[in-house]
């Protein structure tokens, strides 16, 4: 196998594993064994589970956020596109968090909280480019704005995910975000 292929390899096994058990429950020997690898050869393309969750990560979001930024923009002005793309965003959040990390890890690990913070400043740093290069507006402190934006909403978002009991809790609450919260918070965001 060609290095490429390894590493893909380790990604797919370690993604299916993560969405079955968790990242906690999952082992580097469970993931070299769906790999059909040895677990040195995990060590030799990342130096950790978490780095092998990083970048596993990291592609997912990457393909979501072009998807996202780029896909068929069909709002007819930016107050609803950035809506539409702050609520996307704020799914593809939680998406992560439940699917790939597991709320119980999260909740009771601060090596977890630490790199779900640098992975959402990421996240923040790819959708804010990405939102500038449509260049719906380039007024001088307007990619703060954006930022700002981003920060306040993935803020309440993550403040809900992890107070909430159930999913329908936070489905819920992600519709009273979107309808009471949101707008106020674009609004302002894009004010001249």
């Amino acid at each position: 196998m060609e290095a490429d292929k390894i590493k893909e390899s380790i990604k797919r096994a370690a993604q299916e594993l993560f969405r079955k058990f968790g990242y906690h429950k999952t082992s580097v020997n469970e993931i070299a064994k769906r790999a059909r690898i040895a677990k040195a050869t995990i060590y030799k393309y990342f130096d950790s589970k978490e780095a092998v969750l990083h970048a596993l990560l990291m592609d997912y979001i990457k393909v979501n956020v072009d998807e996202l930024v780029h896909g068929n923009i069909t709002e007819a002005d930016e107050e609803a596109h950035l809506n539409n793309l702050i609520m996307k965003t704020c799914r593809l959040s939680y998406t992560v968090c439940n699917e790939f990390i597991g709320w119980d890890f999260i909740r009771e690990s601060a090596n977890s909280q630490e790199f779900l913070k640098n992975l959402s400043n990421e996240l923040e740093d790819l959708l804010v480019s990405s939102f500038m290069q449509l260049g719906m507006r380039k007024t001088e402190n307007y990619a703060q704005r954006i930022r700002f934006l981003i920060k306040c909403s993935k803020s309440i978002v993550f403040s809900f995910a992890f107070t909430s009991v159930s999913d329908s809790d936070v489905r819920k609450n992600f519709v009273s975000f979107q309808k009471e919260i949101l707008p106020y918070l674009v609004k302002a965001a894009i004010a001249v």
